[in-house]
């Protein structure tokens, strides 16, 4: 079958490596892609926030199937058009991409669906900000621009005063309570109507080593998780996405596509932070590396409403870790045009070096072009091996002001030593 990406990131370079060794793919295109993903597919030019140029560009390509993979094409309803004109698209329509569109919409659907997690308040206002923060003190505060903000529209702070100056810079927030223990993804493939999980994985949101600094959009990720709960999987699924799902069907707003459940494992039980409407980033890097089963198998049924009969994933021995370098400047206002050196060599080390803000400058040089640059992955017998290989790899990245975070997988690879 032939299959279009949409997308420019390290999540979109990720799928699309996965699918161009898939047996069932016969042609591959992104959209409008990035100078890696132009190595596994084929690059075509396209406005990736205009539907109807993405759905006369998949007519055009006579695709069988369409896959969206930034939330912001998705809240802006390309998957609709795409649908209509009868091509499967894994990828919810705008109406139910709002899940991760709203923060405020997707608290309504939690209370419906009986949903766990966190108290909260929508505010809009000074006084509403004020009494909520209030209702939240002597805890960390955790504000939240209610709109999307590419992973940093998160605020958790002990000072009250940032917690106040974050909701002023976002208007219409939620402030909702801390929630303490450990944070899990776990992404759910559905047609609307089954849900298929996929291996759990935890990522690293600050910028620095300890998660200290402001929150990123994700500086690195690891799975499996070996210290999670006996049961988790099927737990979230129980109680989580299956509820989730179901409530979007009974609104007539069926979700296709992959449901991004952020979750705390807090002292009271199992707590959702977030929803997002597509695979993260950049746990996808890290869970796409242990899957064996070819992509499409989950893709194409979620897409058709066949998920039922779809068979299961499979996944491989092992772990995997994935390191994010970033661009001089980030999560504040990244550099560009710093020439990067080395991708080849990391990957001739045994790792994937999935590109996200990167370009081609005029003298053909492979550039920084935006805040996280590189995701580097690696898989090998154990955690503490995959940590081991994919800090190699990066070593051998080089471009000036490159940061990334030495920690990532640090904790757990203790731990299952």
């Amino acid at each position: 079958m032939k299959v279009l990406v949409i997308g420019t990131g390290g999540r979109e370079h990720a799928l699309a490596r996965a699918l161009s060794t898939d047996p069932a793919v016969t042609a591959l295109y992104c959209a409008p892609g990035n100078p890696g993903i132009a190595e596994v597919a084929e690059l075509r030019p396209v406005d990736a926030m205009d539907p109807a140029a993405v759905r006369d560009l998949a007519v055009e390509l006579g695709v069988d199937l369409v896959v969206v993979g930034p939330e912001a094409s998705l809240v802006a309803g390309v998957a609709d058009p795409v649908r209509e004109a009868g091509i499967p698209v894994f990828g919810p329509s705008k109406a139910a991409a709002l899940l991760e569109g709203s923060k405020a919409f997707s608290k309504e659907v939690m209370a419906a669906a009986g949903i766990p997690t966190a108290k909260s308040y929508v505010c809009e206002t000074e006084d509403e900000y004020t009494k909520a923060l209030e209702e939240f003190s002597g805890f960390p505060y955790v504000v939240k621009d209610d709109a999307l903000a590419a992973g940093k529209g998160v605020v958790v702070t002990e000072d009250r005063d940032a917690a106040l100056a974050h909701a002023r810079a976002c208007g219409r927030v939620v402030i909702e309570e801390y929630l303490d223990g450990p944070e899990i993804s776990l992404f759910g493939v559905t047609d609307g109507t089954t849900v298929v999980p996929m291996m759990p994985s935890q990522d690293f949101k600050r910028i620095g080593d300890g998660d200290t600094g402001p929150n990123t959009g994700g500086m690195g990720a690891y799975c499996p998780l070996s210290w999670a709960p006996e049961g988790l999987t099927e737990e979230v699924v129980a109680t989580v996405i299956q509820p989730l799902v179901d409530e979007l069907r009974r609104r007539g707003t069926p979700f296709a596509g992959l449901v991004y459940a952020g979750l705390a494992l807090t002292a009271k039980g199992l707590r959702v932070v977030e929803f997002n409407a597509r695979f993260g980033d950049p746990e996808t890097q890290s869970v796409l590396a242990m899957l064996v089963s070819p992509l499409s198998e989950l893709l194409l049924p979620a897409a058709t409403g066949t998920l039922a009969d779809a068979p299961a994933p499979r996944w491989r021995d092992g772990a995997s870790v994935t390191v994010v370098l970033a661009a001089a400047g980030y999560p504040g206002t990244p550099r560009g045009g710093d020439v990067i050196t080395g991708v080849e060599a990391a990957e001739r080390l045994g790792t994937a070096v999935n590109q996200a803000g990167t370009k081609q400058n005029a003298d053909g040089d492979l550039v920084t072009a935006g805040g996280r640059v590189l995701a580097v992955t690696a898989v090998a017998d154990g955690l503490t091996a995959a940590r081991a290989k994919a800090y190699q790899g990066l070593a051998a990245i080089g471009f000036a002001g490159a940061q990334h975070r030495t920690d990532i997988a640090e904790k757990a690879a203790e731990t299952a030593a």
